[in-house]
């Protein structure tokens, strides 16, 4: 698009620091929590990723837009950001797989965009001051105007934004990773029992639920409110707590469901926004880091195996308040020495602060879903032998 024709955008932070530069996507304003993402690939997984909701990303790569959009990518039913930052755009994607441009895509969705300012210098200031909420508009064109709005925004601390995202309605899903993106090929050759796995959704990514079922899971996915008797309802031979968006520590409905399923012993995962919840229901606190994790080269191990991996959170689990007597530490983010597993000492229970289906990213950690199928199995021969 030639600059005569582009329109005008502006960024406020909330410390009151402004860019300037063009709006790309939806005309309007969008206000919320401004966080950065460094991987080189897979903006369309990040723009619908649920565990985004209430957020404005900065895309730290240069050009954005350049594969366009497709219905295969989308991690969600739509785009969950609320904004998105970029330096350079591309209105006339080419890749065989495209169908629209990302620009277009986010008009369709309703969500602004800005681009043509220094995303590495604002990506620095995140870095140095801390992730804060902002605002982008086309409306609003006056510093001081948007700076009002954007102050008076709630905080992403103590936020519960899970109810913005969840299912409302139960629902199965038996869709595996498609045969052309199946990359373990030995677990997608091998027969599998079925099992059957109810599904948490604090935010789930499609892909999560495909490599479950590409692991022969059967998946019922039902709302966050859900009771823990529903659940157990289903005779589930697992539990999932998926990612989700928000304060863990303002999800006290998923915190408590979670204490009461850990007393049916049955395996639990948990990935992101799961494992936090999993650690409060464990006796364990959160905190808010400064600015994040989100990429797709983090680090993660504990001894002589390091996975990289694809992360995105703003909270992790304090490992001083972590009970020791009942829970130990599997992984730690190998940036940072935060908490990036945890797994019960007794009970076949664990989880990550990371994404071992990544989408996008890396594939290091996808023996966690064969882990917890192990876990099932297991299970599934202890009941058999104690009912013979």
């Amino acid at each position: 698009m030639p600059l005569s024709d582009a329109i005008p955008a502006l960024l406020v932070l909330a410390d009151g620091t402004t860019y300037r530069g063009w709006s790309f996507g939806a005309t309007g304003t969008a206000i919320g929590e401004v966080v950065f993402n460094t991987g080189m690939t897979g903006y369309q997984e990040v723009l619908t990723d649920p565990s985004y909701c209430g957020q404005i990303v900065i895309f730290t790569y240069p050009e954005l837009g350049n594969t366009g959009v497709n219905s295969e990518d989308e991690e969600s039913v739509r785009p969950q950001v609320r904004g998105a930052i970029a330096r350079n755009i591309c209105y006339q994607p080419s890749n065989w797989r495209s169908t629209q441009s990302l620009p277009d895509y986010l008009k369709q969705n309703q969500i602004p965009g800005i681009y043509g300012i220094d995303t590495r210098a604002l990506t620095r200031k995140i870095r140095m001051s801390g992730a804060m909420n902002g605002g982008i508009s086309t409306s609003i064109l006056d510093e001081a105007e948007l700076l009002e709005q954007v102050q008076a925004a709630p905080s992403m601390a103590g936020l519960n934004l899970v109810r913005e995202v969840t299912t409302p309605t139960v629902y199965e899903w038996s869709d595996p990773t498609i045969p052309a993106w199946e990359f373990n090929l030995e677990a997608a050759d091998n027969p599998k029992e079925s099992f059957t796995v109810v599904a948490l959704d604090f935010g789930v990514k499609r892909n999560i639920l495909r490599r479950l079922a590409s692991y022969g899971c059967q998946v019922i996915v039902v709302p966050a409110d859900t009771t823990p008797e529903e659940i157990l309802k289903y005779n589930p031979d697992g539990i999932f707590l998926s990612n989700g968006p928000g304060d863990p520590a303002a999800v006290t409905e998923g915190i408590e469901t979670a204490k009461a399923l850990l007393l049916s012993e049955k395996p639990i995962f948990g990935i992101c926004m799961g494992h936090q919840i999993l650690g409060h229901a464990l006796g364990a606190e959160t905190f808010k880091l400064k600015f994040g994790h989100r990429g797709l080269n983090q680090p993660a191990g504990l001894q002589k195996r390091i996975e990289i991996t694809s992360q995105n959170h703003s909270f992790a689990i304090d490992p001083d308040s972590l009970p020791e007597a009942v829970v130990e530490i599997s992984h730690l983010n190998l940036n940072d020495r935060t908490v990036a597993g945890v797994r019960h000492k007794s009970l076949p229970v664990f989880s990550v602060q990371y994404h071992p289906e990544a989408s996008p990213g890396p594939h290091d950690a996808d023996y966690l879903f064969e882990q917890f199928v192990e876990t099932m199995r297991a299970a599934r021969k202890a009941a058999t032998a104690e009912v013979r």
